[in-house]
Parts: C-alpha cells; structure tokens; sequence
C-alpha cells in the first residue's frame, strides 16, 4: 500500500491530506475523496481512505482545516464551523483544491471520481457536487443536507446518496424534506435517500459514544456495515 501525504493550497489554507493507493495494481482506478467529520482530519477518515484502497480505489483522505489540524476543543471548534457552514465560496474552494490533488496523481483516472463524507464532511461531498465538479458520485454519510446556495443543486452531475438516521437531531426530518424539495427543484438530480430507523448522529463513528449524549451521537455497528456496504453498491452501480 502506497501512502503519501499531499499537500496543496485551498481557500488560503496549507492543507495536508493523506493518499492511499495499492500500487501492486498497474494502471489507473476510480479516485474518491474522503471528507472528515468537522473536527478535522483525524482516524475516522484515514480508515475509511485506506479501506477504500483495499478494495482498489485511490483514495484521499481531505484535510479540513488546514495543516492537518484536529481540533477536539468545542468552543473553538464551533467559532470556525459556524461562519464556514454559511461559506459556500469557502466550503467548495477547501473541496475543488483535495479534488485536483487527487487527479493528478498518475494512478488516478479523473473521469472516474467520487466524494464521500460523514458529518459536516458530507455537506463538503454535496457543496462540491454543487459547485458542477465532475463526480459520478457523492455520498453523504450522517451528513449536513442544508446548504447556502440551494440554487447550485441544478450544477449536480454527480449522482447523490443520502444515508441517515431517522433519529438524527442534527440532520432531522425537516433538513431532509428541505433537501428533497430542492432536488425537486432542480429537477435534473439522480439522488437516493437511504434513512435508517432509530439511528442517531455519527453512527459510524465508533469514539461517538464518548460524547456522552448518546440520544444524540451514538455509534451503531449495523448502521455502520450496512451504510459501507451501500456505499460500495453505489459505486460498483455508477460505474456500472
């Protein structure tokens, strides 16, 4: 397994993300871009960057906040989160520089890219899909379905895949209704919402728990398999 560490700038910022890749295999493959959870670049993400090469993607582990910086301090946290989710321009900048890293590594073919997320990187996944990105795919995993420019739904090329809990307070039944009227709107948009009952925030992520507010973050083990396993079988199906 190849890994690298690839830095790059975006929306003023330093940004270090991790590449994965098994260059056993000759010739290139589908790329996808991993958007973390919004404290930053941490385990989850690398993970899931790594599995994805397992199965012989080239996957990109994105750095969010600059310099690989993982932020666990709440109140610091929430003073950057808060101005950069009302940032479209900011969001998709941070996005379109990880996206030009990845395809331009010479085992990656850019006509086959795909962006999934979990949390706010999941709003990362859809803003880029947004902005017209060339993606087959997005995924967005327990993620934000709100966005400052409901407007750039009619830019989606990418298919869509939404995977929630029906208990997620964070992302809850309005978010999502607002989400499908503006998928409506756009008319254009081959999206699917995957909505899984009585589960929670970050249901993948297993260090959720530690939170200590289970009613709103919890891991859930059959969550978790089932959304990586449809996660899979949306992109075995794009590519076709």
């Amino acid at each position: 397994m190849h890994v690298e560490t690839l830095t790059y700038e975006a929306d003023g910022l330093s940004m270090r993300s991790e590449f994965f890749v098994d260059t056993s295999k000759p010739g290139t493959r589908p790329g996808v871009l991993v958007f973390p959870e919004a404290f930053g670049l941490g385990e989850h993400a690398i993970e899931i960057a790594q599995k994805l090469a397992e199965l012989g993607y080239a996957a990109l582990a994105c750095d969010l906040h600059g310099d690989a910086a993982l932020i666990t301090d709440f109140p610091r946290l929430m003073g950057l989160m808060g101005p950069l989710r009302e940032d479209a321009s900011a969001i998709r900048a941070r996005c379109q520089g990880a996206l030009t890293a990845l395809v331009t590594q010479d085992t990656v073919d850019p006509s086959k890219v795909f962006a999934i997320g979990y949390c706010f990187g999941g709003s990362m996944a859809f803003e880029l899909a947004r902005d017209g990105a060339d993606l087959l795919g997005a995924v967005s995993i327990h993620g934000g379905l709100t966005t400052p420019d409901p407007d750039g739904a009619a830019k989606v090329k990418a298919r869509l895949l939404v995977l929630i809990g029906s208990a997620d307070s964070q992302v809850d039944a309005s978010a999502r209704a607002a989400f499908e009227a503006e998928m409506h709107k756009a008319g254009t948009v081959d999206w699917r919402m995957n909505i899984y009952g009585g589960v929670v925030h970050s249901f993948t992520n297993p260090a959720a728990d530690h939170f200590g507010q289970l009613d709103v973050f919890r891991y859930d083990a059959n969550a978790d398999a089932r959304s990586w396993k449809e996660t899979i079988e949306f992109f075995t199906d794009v590519l076709g």
